[in-house]
């Protein structure tokens, strides 16, 4: 079952981002480097009283970037309060109002009364650079998930969020599965925003597909809106066994893309690669090559990742997807024994002896697979000190080339067991 998603919002410079830090413990919102997985991290899990929620920060965004998505969300990030309330108020969820950055909470009950105008209950003081209160507005964070309506049933169809830039074909693609205008679609980016659940039977199987591009409003859409698009793409991978990423043939593989990318793939998540529109690309013997290396640099973080290259408008190399979808779906929740499991690490590590340090060498006892969605998997060892990256890649490499999991990432966690001879 997903888990709830709590999104931090409000007017710029406000700590939103500061916040967000002192929650998870951490400052990640501007610190990553690894190409593709985004220096502006903006979500992470939190764990409080034996409760686990999503947190989404969308102040987590780069100042100064060309990036359109970014530099979008960025403009449209500067705008007052009472429209943010107005919006919050509309959505229909569930609202903790936090009064951030008060260092001093009896001056605070003196002035509490302003905050009571914007119509959204009780406010909670905090300061997030010292962290004080920030255990009672998680309380009180806890207490709000707990109305929102779950009817407790789980939906057991594979769900398939389809992800990716504004106006890369997602609501086509939609459509042309489903053989009907089941999604408008529109040549303006970003003209759709809500997600959509579409059910779908392909050869007999059944499948959920989740399109993050949404139905268009009928109304005059606020702009501001667009800065919380990010929250319900998050929102709809978080729901998914699968993410299909479709990318623009016509543009290329971009640094969004990746940013994209990233999101599914620190969740754990399936993914096909399907690059769009490519019957509108001049073709040579040597395009396709061409275009898989450039993805697969510019994606290097998720080498699993299966890749088509499809046409929406066409139908292009729609089976081959489906046939890609279900091999992935089952790499996703393959179980592999203990004892097959070990017979292969016994195998690693007799052809490639483990790192030693001082005379130390480093032991891997045994391994076992502890969960599915994403395959996971516990070795435990003697000394974790002892313990390289790249042997870490190498045991995955050789878990990959015995049972495959094309598609899916898989995990491995390294525990310690002392015993004598640790």
């Amino acid at each position: 079952m997903s888990k709830p998603i709590v999104a931090i919002v409000g007017r710029p410079n406000v700590g939103k981002s500061t916040l967000f830090n002192a929650l998870l413990g951490e400052k990640i919102a501007i610190v990553e480097d690894t190409p593709g997985v985004t220096r502006d991290r903006i979500y992470g899990e939190i764990t409080w009283l034996d409760r686990q929620f999503a947190l989404i920060d969308t102040g987590g965004i780069e100042p100064n970037t060309s990036d359109l998505m970014l530099s979008q969300m960025r403009e449209q990030a500067e705008i007052a309060i009472d429209t943010v309330a107005d919006m919050l108020r509309k959505s229909g969820k569930p609202v903790v109002l936090v009064v951030n950055k008060v260092d001093n909470f009896e001056k605070f009950s003196n002035d509490v009364y302003e905050f009571y105008n914007l119509g959204m209950g009780d406010p909670i003081p905090i300061s997030a650079v010292s962290k004080l209160g920030i255990g009672d507005m998680l309380d009180v964070i806890l207490m709000n998930l707990d109305t929102v309506h779950d009817n407790g049933e789980e939906d057991e169809r594979p769900k398939i969020a389809i992800i990716g830039k504004p106006n890369v074909g997602k609501s086509s693609l939609i459509n042309r599965i489903v053989g009907e205008e089941r999604v408008i679609v529109s040549d303006i980016a970003g003209t759709t925003r809500d997600a959509i659940d579409t059910d779908v039977i392909w050869n007999g199987k059944e499948y959920v597909f989740i399109d993050t591009a949404g139905l268009r409003r009928k109304n005059k859409v606020s702009e501001d809106l667009e800065k919380y698009s990010i929250i319900r793409t998050v929102a709809a991978i978080e729901r998914s066994d699968v993410v299909i990423l479709m990318i623009d043939a016509t543009c290329g593989v971009t640094e969004q893309d990746a940013k994209i990318a990233g999101i599914a793939h620190e969740r754990g998540k399936g993914m096909i690669i399907a690059v769009n529109k490519w019957d509108a690309v001049e073709k040579d013997t040597y395009t396709a090559n061409e275009y898989t290396d450039r993805i697969r640099q510019v994606l290097s973080f998720v080498p699993y990742a299966e890749l088509v290259y499809i046409s929406a408008r066409t139908a292009l190399r729609i089976n081959r997807l489906f046939l890609l979808l279900e091999s992935v779906i089952q790499n996703h929740c393959l179980r592999v024994g203990t004892g097959v499991l070990n017979e292969i690490l016994a195998e690693a590590v007799a052809m490639k002896q483990p790192p030693s340090d001082k005379g130390r060498r480093l032991r891997l006892y045994y391994i076992t697979q502890v969960a599915v969605k994403p395959p996971t998997f516990v070795i435990f060892i003697n000394d974790k000190k002892l313990l390289h990256f790249s042997y870490e890649r190498y045991i995955e490499n050789k878990i990959r080339e015995t049972f495959g999991f094309s598609g899916t990432p898989i995990k491995i966690f390294f525990r310690e067991r002392k015993g004598k001879d640790s």
